[in-house]
């Protein structure tokens, strides 16, 4: 089954726009019903809570870590404390063999995260019919009117934002209730947590992402451009 044969675009508008009110559970368990093993899930490891959800409504998803070779240390371990606690599915993709470790993020950002990580991203999704992403609303200017269900035309696949409509209470919430376990740099003021070359903590009272790419007119990577 292919994402095309399987749901029109008509069909994603309209099942898309059933699940403003639906949960996060509900909208993975649909898409683990409808793609099966054609389905992704790409997990930056920010936080447990998506992963917690996919851990639950779809134990078998390819759950895929994309290894920028600049990754936070307490990231890489929080990963792993996840693959343990839930036996995930869990693969690393990487850089193509002759990237190797540079100072290129001090020189051209656009063309680090390239290689670092959209070109990884798209191996990653290689034979996939769908692709689960940890996307909210209220990440970024840029995030604010996400679908949770729509057609990546680009990548020609079906891209689902289970967490499109959670607010950053609601993710607390849900950490409080289910005794999720946190990624040791949110407690030291990381609340968006990338690279670490271009990532740093934020003030109280500043935008979440302020500490991603500081002092850059960029607000994405390029993943979900």
């Amino acid at each position: 089954m292919t994402a095309t044969s399987a749901l029109n675009l008509v069909e994603l508008s309209k099942i898309n726009g059933s699940f403003e009110d639906a949960s996060p559970e509900d909208i993975v368990r649909w898409a683990d019903a409808t793609f099966g093993d054609e389905l992704v899930f790409t997990a930056s490891f920010e936080d447990a809570v998506l992963v917690d959800i996919v851990a639950t409504a779809a134990p078998t998803a390819r759950v895929v870590l994309l290894d920028t070779q600049y990754l936070f240390a307490e990231t890489e371990w929080f990963a792993e404390e996840l693959r343990r606690r839930y036996s995930l599915n869990l693969g690393i993709e990487r850089p193509l063999a002759h990237v190797v470790p540079d100072n290129l993020w001090q020189t051209d950002v656009e063309g680090c995260c390239q290689i670092r990580k959209v070109e990884p991203l798209q191996r990653a999704l290689l034979g996939k019919a769908a692709w689960i992403t940890g996307v909210r609303r209220v990440d970024a200017p840029t995030r604010a009117t996400a679908p949770i269900v729509s057609w990546d035309a680009g990548r020609q696949l079906v891209k689902i934002n289970p967490l499109a409509t959670f607010t950053d209470e609601q993710m607390a919430t849900y950490e409080l209730l289910h005794d999720l376990p946190r990624n040791p740099l949110v407690a030291r003021g990381y609340s968006s947590i990338g690279c670490w070359p271009c990532t740093n903590p934020v003030a109280p009272g500043e935008d979440r992402r302020a500490g991603r790419w500081t002092g850059k007119a960029k607000l994405e990577c390029g993943l979900h451009a």
